[in-house]
């Protein structure tokens, strides 16, 4: 059975779309990948399309599905893939309901700063409301940011679930998307593409 990654956060400008996509490119360098974009300003599908034109990229299944079509299609691609990643709707509606329903983890970017926290914790209890697992990532991290050590501290004092692994606000994330990539694919040895395989390898062992 297929591993589903829905990456959540009710607000905007955390870097939800950018995580989905770099998660699902290092994923599939090893691993049979589909990627959903359920999300309604439809980046994630324009990234996608740019992917088709590198012929040696690693294959990734796509769909982007909505309402109830993302439950049939989730069936679906669990037959023969090893993991789904699903790019969900900032907004807590029925489709971002839906995609954390069928998550096997429910990963929420958040930059370090108070409102993202805050916002945070509305997708937490949607993930608890529907009995699924959540993990919090540090995401879009200033090389030199104070905050970052103020809300780990925070989230930690609080018993959040928060992973080790943070990703820096790094240039490589948008050069790789413009292109249709993952940073572990077009700067495979940058320290943007060792962070996300951090993530990754995180992820994939707390799933075990």
């Amino acid at each position: 059975m297929a591993v589903v990654i829905t990456v959540a956060q009710r607000k905007g400008g955390t870097g939800k779309t950018t995580l989905a996509a770099n998660l699902a490119a290092a994923l599939a360098a090893t691993k049979k990948v589909a990627l959903l974009d359920t999300d309604p300003q439809g980046s994630l599908t324009r990234w996608h399309e740019l992917r088709l034109k590198h012929p040696n990229a690693a294959p990734i299944s796509f769909a982007n599905p909505a309402g109830w079509r993302l439950s049939l299609e989730l069936d679906r691609l669990k037959r023969d893939h090893d993991v789904i990643v699903i790019d969900s709707p900032p907004q807590i509606d029925t489709d971002a309901r839906l995609a954390v329903r069928g998550a096997t983890l429910v990963l929420i970017p958040v930059q370090p700063s108070p409102p993202d926290v805050w916002a945070a914790e509305g997708t937490l209890k949607l993930a608890s409301d529907e009995r699924r697992k959540a993990a919090i990532v540090l995401n879009r991290v200033p090389s030199a940011s104070r905050q970052k050590d103020t809300v780990i501290a925070g989230l930690t004092e609080r018993n959040l679930p928060l992973l080790q692994a943070t990703i820096g606000n790094r240039t490589a994330f948008v050069d790789a998307f413009a292109a249709g990539l993952g940073v572990t694919e077009s700067a495979p040895r940058s320290s943007a593409a060792q962070e996300v395989r951090a993530l990754m390898r995180e992820i994939m062992e707390s799933l075990k």
